[in-house]
């Protein structure tokens, strides 16, 4: 049956040998308990025997309890000793704990650097950079090709060429009146276009006079 009996894991064998340690610290403290009712009952005949003044016996007796003492100090030796096994085994046990964690730990990060390509994801990441700014370039490059296409049609400059040419032409210097004009600061199109009509209507009328 044994040869068909299943391994023990380290955790049931760790729990095992601890239940027998501590069975075998119990049965040395119920030896210990005994020894010592001994030796009091040993105490109490070596004094019996001395007060009867029977040496001989006295002495005998002390070499039992010499004897029994030292036992006891054995006893006490071997249970620390058994104590200090039971503790390097609970060490030794988180020691493995830790180990088997390190393990994992180790494992999954294998498993990680697998998936995760440092190469592959430095070269995505020069790619991105690389696609925003030809975007960027892109978008800018439409911006100013529209922007010459609206903003250099030659419609407002022509418009203002033909009105400095017909200004000219009926003697109305539009700089100086412009310069010479005080600074208005109510809304466009108000009270500024109206004095700049004025201006143009009293020159016209001027002209007429001549």
């Amino acid at each position: 049956m044994s040869f068909f009996s299943k391994k023990p894991t380290v955790e049931q064998q760790i729990k095992k040998n601890d239940r027998e340690l501590r069975k075998t610290e119990r049965d040395l403290g119920r030896d210990r308990e005994k020894l010592e009712r001994e030796e009091k009952k040993l105490e109490l005949e070596i004094k019996k025997a001395a007060k009867q003044g029977n040496k001989q016996a006295a002495t005998v007796l002390a070499k039992q309890l010499i004897n029994m003492r030292k036992q006891r100090t054995k006893s006490y030796s071997v249970g620390s000793k058994i104590h200090s096994i039971g503790t390097q085994q609970k060490v030794m046990h988180s020691n493995m704990k830790m180990g088997t964690a390190m393990a994992t730990t180790t494992k999954t990060m294998q498993q990680m650097n697998k998936v995760m390509d440092p190469v592959k994801t430095a070269k995505t990441m020069q790619d991105f950079t690389k696609e925003s700014m030809k975007m960027e370039m892109s978008e800018e490059m439409i911006n100013d090709t529209l922007d010459d296409i609206l903003g250099e049609s030659g419609d407002e400059e022509e418009s203002d060429a033909i009105v400095s040419q017909v200004l000219d032409e009926i003697g109305i210097d539009m700089s100086g009146k412009l310069a010479d004009a005080p600074i208005h600061r109510g809304k466009v199109g108000e009270a500024s276009g109206s004095n700049a009509e004025a201006d143009i209507e009293r020159q016209l009328a001027a002209l007429k006079d001549l």
